[in-house]
């Protein structure tokens, strides 16, 4: 905190109380009252260079405390030191702070409990919520964002991309038409005169609509849950069954193809500086059975691309661990590729690594 000589500005008038009482004149704190003493501590605050977010304050409060700012003059030094050791005080005294308003407490436990009474309560809190919606937007995925943008018109899409990220503002526009995203980025330029509550109206008209979609049973798309399954399958399975796919609904099978990551897909997904990483999460015995055991053409690339970004020395050992292992059974070996795309999926999951996507080159 400041040096307490410096003046803060606060109630006009706000001469020191002097007590004459004591052989020497002794100065006592002057009586302000809470919201007095609330622009105090702001302005205190905000001479220390602290982020506060008043803007997260309701509109009320945040239009009283501007003007008793206004009306603040100078307040003394005894009063500024008695002002914050009351302040510091009450905030040691706090235990736990809550949120404000259901809406809040909506933020507070997002992911802690079902999705339908989570939904069912976001239309309870109403539309005009507490916080930024804007920052709730931009959370969701982009083929989601896109879906509304092509649903509003083109000026609302329009402030919609300007409120993103740059970078996930590119990506909105890589997933609508052509013509959708050129009529919506030349309609930015119309967007000069819009006003800041014209912009939190807009965001909370788009936020609720999140509020009123359906709550989806699953996470994940249909494609990528038959992917994950067929994933664990045997190979024989698996290609059996994305044939009877594809002469069902080609497209569906598509989408299950780019979903699926097997042993065979390692060498086109994995970054090469990846590899040490996801052999310290897989067991000894089941690289060397699943190296081993890679008959096809497409598992003994995978097994050269692993041997190929480790140490030398490591690769020698396996080399001769593999020749000592023999011949692999087909389902030994399988188990075994599964338990390495397992700890790849696994990193991936955590973040450690990440997969190469296939269609980055394009």
């Amino acid at each position: 905190m400041q040096d307490t000589n410096t003046l803060v500005q606060v109630a006009p008038g706000a001469a020191p109380t002097v007590d004459r009482n004591d052989d020497a004149p002794r100065v006592v704190p002057r009586a302000l009252s809470t919201r007095q003493k609330a622009a105090v501590v702001v302005r205190l605050l905000l001479n220390e260079g602290a982020d506060i977010p008043l803007e997260e304050l309701p509109d009320e409060l945040q239009e009283k405390l501007t003007h008793q700012l206004g009306q603040m003059g100078l307040v003394d030094r005894v009063t500024l030191d008695a002002v914050a050791h009351e302040f510091a005080e009450a905030v040691e005294g706090l235990g736990l702070s809550f949120p404000h308003g259901l809406a809040g407490a909506l933020d507070a436990v997002n992911g802690k409990i079902a999705p339908a009474t989570a939904a069912r309560l976001r239309k309870v809190a109403g539309v005009r919520q507490i916080g930024d919606p804007w920052q709730r937007l931009r959370e969701i995925p982009t083929e989601d964002l896109a879906t509304m943008a092509q649903a509003e018109s083109t000026e609302i899409a329009a402030v919609m991309l300007s409120k993103l990220e740059t970078a996930k503002a590119a990506q909105l526009l890589g997933h609508l038409p052509g013509p959708v995203a050129r009529r919506i980025t030349y309609a930015i330029s119309k967007t000069t005169n819009v006003t800041p509550e014209a912009v939190d109206r807009i965001g909370w008209s788009l936020a609720a609509q999140l509020d009123q979609r359906p709550s989806q049973a699953f996470a994940d798309g249909p494609g990528a849950r038959v992917g994950a399954i067929l994933n664990q399958s045997a190979a024989s399975t698996r290609d059996g069954l994305l044939t009877a796919l594809e002469e069902e609904d080609s497209d569906f099978a598509s989408v299950v193809r780019r979903s699926i990551f097997t042993f065979a897909h390692i060498p086109s997904q994995v970054l090469p500086r990846d590899v040490p990483a996801i052999l310290r999460r897989v067991d000894q015995a089941n690289l060397i059975t699943a190296l081993a055991g890679s008959a096809a053409d497409d598992d003994q690339a995978t097994a050269e691309f692993l041997l190929c970004n480790m140490s030398s020395r490591m690769a020698d050992n396996l080399r001769e661990e593999i020749g000592d292992r023999g011949k692999v059974k087909r389902a030994e070996a399988e188990e075994a590729m599964t338990q390495v795309v397992g700890a790849i999926r696994n990193l991936v999951a955590e973040g450690a690594i990440t997969l190469i996507e296939e269609d980055s080159e394009e």
